[in-house]
């Protein structure tokens, strides 16, 4: 059986804006990719051992690659000798990088070019490490994964590699993201002490979500309708969240704008359901997991017109253009105002959401592996 390492040392099951995201889309991958019929054999390394394996072998690292120095280090100094140990016939850096020293072919997954599109949203020493270390990992590998075509064209446009060599494999959104019995949601909004109605954004509080333009949005919503329904704003704090504290007291919305902080993974499907509206109004995303999930319990959604969101939201959501604050206050007015558009926007939500499946995205997977081999 050929081997196939996969360093997920990026995967975090922890309380924070580590364990969203890309790490979700890592866990769920390594959880579908043994259930794929390939005759292939596969090794995790990573470094969270609250993971456990279902069906592949994991190799824990007593480095604390938790830290990204440690992880880089790990990466680029301990990893090629322990893969050529282990005789892998091909490597999977599921996150961008892979090390500059490799015993054999690679594979890499590259989630967005952000890095490269908006800078200023980046800490300068994470910008720099990306840029210089994703550009050469995709020059070496022989194959890409991208998780949007929007992503797919940008690998190809900025970083110069072959269109036959990157590959779309889109995320999914598991069985437990679904429209839930009433009765439990109305015990769950009793337990947070949410009100019947709410707007609700979900992700990482950093500058590329665009949550500054989602309070202007919502501060113009509320002088345009003093009925407006409370705006939550769910997420673990990720790097510049300051300016959206300052600009909710500078509008006065104390009152009317929750933050609850990092929303545990059991807890997402509950959340969904409960609210009234989500809204995701992000400058750019690589595939935009929130919307999708969102869409699959139910839940009408607004989110922008930019990268890769169309390709998630379809014709199921509203896109509107993100630096435009009234075109979203517009359009959430417009959602809230009308039940049986949100009735119908349920139903095509519904819709979309069930072409993304993560068993199907590791069959793809499994796919570019063996065209490799």
């Amino acid at each position: 059986m050929s081997h196939i390492a996969l360093n997920a040392h990026l995967l975090s099951l922890s309380q924070s804006y580590r364990g969203a995201g890309i790490s979700w889309y890592i866990f769920n991958l390594l959880q579908s990719l043994p259930q794929v019929e390939g005759g292939l054999r596969f090794t995790a390394f990573l470094h969270d051992r609250a993971f456990q394996g279902n069906g592949l072998q994991t190799e824990f690292s007593r480095w604390p690659t938790e830290r990204p120095a440690m992880r880089i280090l790990w990466e680029q100094a301990i990893q090629p000798a322990i893969l050529y140990r282990a005789k892998a016939d091909l490597y999977h850096a599921m996150a961008f990088v892979s090390p500059i020293l490799l015993p054999c072919p690679s594979v890499v997954t590259v989630y967005d070019l952000s890095f490269l599109r908006f800078p200023e949203a980046f800490r300068p020493i994470n910008r720099y490490y990306l840029r210089y270390f994703t550009t050469l990992s995709v020059q070496r590998a022989k194959a890409v994964i991208t998780i949007s075509e929007s992503t797919r064209q940008d690998v190809i446009n900025l970083l110069g590699k072959p269109a036959n060599q990157v590959h779309t494999i889109y995320c999914g959104a598991d069985d437990s993201f679904r429209p839930l019995p009433v009765v439990e949601v109305a015990q769950f909004r009793r337990q947070q002490n949410l009100p019947d109605q709410f707007i609700l954004y979900l992700g990482t509080l950093e500058p590329r979500k665009n949550l500054s333009g989602l309070i202007r949005a919502y501060g113009q919503l509320c002088q345009l309708d003093p009925t407006t329904p409370p705006l939550i704003v769910a997420g673990g704090k990720g790097w510049y969240y300051q300016a959206i504290f300052a600009l909710v007291a500078e509008l006065g919305l104390q009152e009317r704008v929750r933050f609850p902080g990092y929303v545990p993974q059991e807890a997402l499907p509950f959340w969904y359901n409960a609210a009234t509206l989500f809204v995701y109004p992000s400058l750019f995303e690589g595939f935009g997991l929130p919307v999708l999930e969102a869409m699959a319990c139910g839940t009408p959604v607004v989110t922008s017109n930019v990268s890769s969101l169309p390709e998630v939201a379809g014709k199921a959501g509203a896109l509107v253009k993100p630096d435009n604050p009234l075109q979203l206050a517009q359009a959430m007015h417009l959602i809230l105002n009308q039940p049986d558009l949100q009735q119908t926007m349920r139903e095509r939500g519904l819709r979309q959401a069930a072409r993304f499946r993560w068993d199907k995205a590791a069959q793809e997977t499994v796919t570019v592996y063996k065209k490799l081999l």
